[in-house]
């Protein structure tokens, strides 16, 4: 009787392991026709062979490579160098914005900026500031801190005058840009102190300019027609005070007093704003404060570099290539980083935050942001950080697929002649086969 049991369990086990190993060759063959199918659409002798582009797909939860493209060559990553500034709060900051830093001494405050954005920016929720300041007679603001550039590493220096462009400063105050409305035909600046000249130029100038080096503003009388873009301002700390003292009215002093290890710390909102905004919307201005106030917090100055340098090497050390990182937003040129260093870097939020909210906070195919136009589905699969400027596209981020498996992608394009929106389309054929196969 018992060797009947043996015999029969033999059997089991041997028609188990048969299956089991029949399983396993269907498996593999799958993953096969899935890498050979994909490799269709990404390898030789297809669209993506004309140019320099750059793929990787791994599953998150198997942690697990399928596919991957020149994944160690170094692309421009434009603004998907934001989901490393995104890393940089994440690791360094806490839910709140670093404002400014303060001492009291009577019934005068001294104030050094630390970065936040918000103050006066119409795209973010509004800091109590002025309620903070009111108690206080005599308001001292010192830059002392400052220890960087108004522009980042690299920026091209004939977007001076576009709104994507805005210039750092400690302090910022209404995104240090300005608007402008229609006053009996007139273009007037929508911040007092800002006038706005007539001017005879050359041209058909439709809109109102900004002198290169300096915040006079014009416009053509002959040729205008409407108030025209957003232009960012020339900062300066004695601009900082001017506008300081139209909004608190009250006496605001320019100072140069050094920042004192015991100043106290203002923390005015939550950084849940703020992360929105740069990742849905892209805002490089939010995106280059971001970077100075993790250096405020890091080392007590504003100084982008620094800041940089010490994220690559306490917090990023781990990844396959050392990124060339060298600004918050992604406006320059300069900065390269490879497809699976930016894999690993969406696996490192993932682990940070819950994959959930990292995917809300994320521009959601066809739904909102960046990707509000793109990748559009019933169910949205596509969550991801665009990044585009001039012959350069990228995408990275996670793709939810039908089989509810979540993969992180990083998909680089550099170097092309066609259009951004060409490029979209074959990306998205791509795209869509992996949410279809996997």
């Amino acid at each position: 009787m018992k060797l009947n049991k043996i015999l029969i369990f033999i059997l089991l086990f041997s028609f188990i392991s048969i299956a089991s190993a029949q399983q396993q060759d269907v498996l593999e063959d799958s993953i096969r026709n899935r890498y050979f199918q994909l490799h269709a659409l990404l390898g030789p002798n297809t669209f993506f062979d004309n140019h320099l582009t750059g793929f990787m797909l791994y599953d998150l939860d198997s942690q697990w490579v399928h596919y991957e493209k020149n994944s160690h060559m170094n692309f421009i990553p434009a603004s998907t160098t934001k989901l490393l500034t995104f890393y940089a709060s994440l690791v360094v900051l806490n839910e709140k914005t670093n404002t400014f830093r303060y001492t009291v001494q009577g019934d005068e405050i001294t104030i050094w900026g630390s970065g936040d954005p918000s103050w006066k920016y119409n795209l973010l929720p509004q800091p109590k500031i002025e309620d903070f300041l009111k108690p206080y007679k005599k308001v001292k603001f010192s830059a002392a801190n400052w220890n960087d550039t108004s522009f980042g590493y690299g920026w091209q220096w004939d977007d001076y005058y576009f709104a994507y462009s805005a210039e750092k400063s400690p302090l910022p105050i209404y995104g240090n840009i300005v608007t402008f409305k229609n006053v009996n035909g007139r273009p007037q600046s929508m911040i007092p102190g800002f006038e706005v000249l007539s001017r005879n130029v050359n041209g058909n100038l439709t809109t109102v300019r900004r002198d290169f080096h300096s915040n006079t503003f014009f416009y053509n009388p002959r040729t205008y027609t409407n108030p025209g873009p957003i232009l960012p301002f020339v900062t300066s700390p004695e601009l900082t005070v001017d506008l300081m003292r139209n909004i608190l009215q009250k006496p605001v002093e320019l100072v140069d007093t050094p920042l004192p290890s015991n100043a106290q710390k203002y923390q005015a909102g939550s950084m849940q704003p703020l992360w929105k905004e740069m990742l849905q919307e892209s805002d490089n201005f939010i995106a280059e404060q971001i970077m100075l106030m993790v250096s405020d917090e890091l080392f007590g100055e504003l100084n982008t570099e620094k800041a940089i340098d010490h994220i690559l090497k306490k917090h990023l050390s781990d990844l396959p290539d050392t990124p060339k990182w060298v600004d918050g937003s992604g406006l320059s040129r300069h900065n390269l980083v490879t497809p699976r260093s930016m894999v690993q870097l969406i696996e490192k939020l993932d682990n940070i935050m819950p994959r959930q909210q990292l995917m809300r906070l994320l521009p959601q195919g066809g739904i909102n942001g960046t990707l509000k136009n793109n990748y559009r589905a019933p169910r949205p699969y596509i969550f991801a950080k665009t990044g585009t400027i001039s012959n350069n596209h990228a995408l990275v981020g996670i793709i939810r697929t039908n089989s509810n498996r979540h993969y992180a992608f990083a998909f680089m394009n550099n170097n092309y002649l066609n259009s951004a929106s060409e490029i979209r389309r074959e990306m998205e054929k791509v795209l869509v086969f992996i949410r279809n196969n996997y």
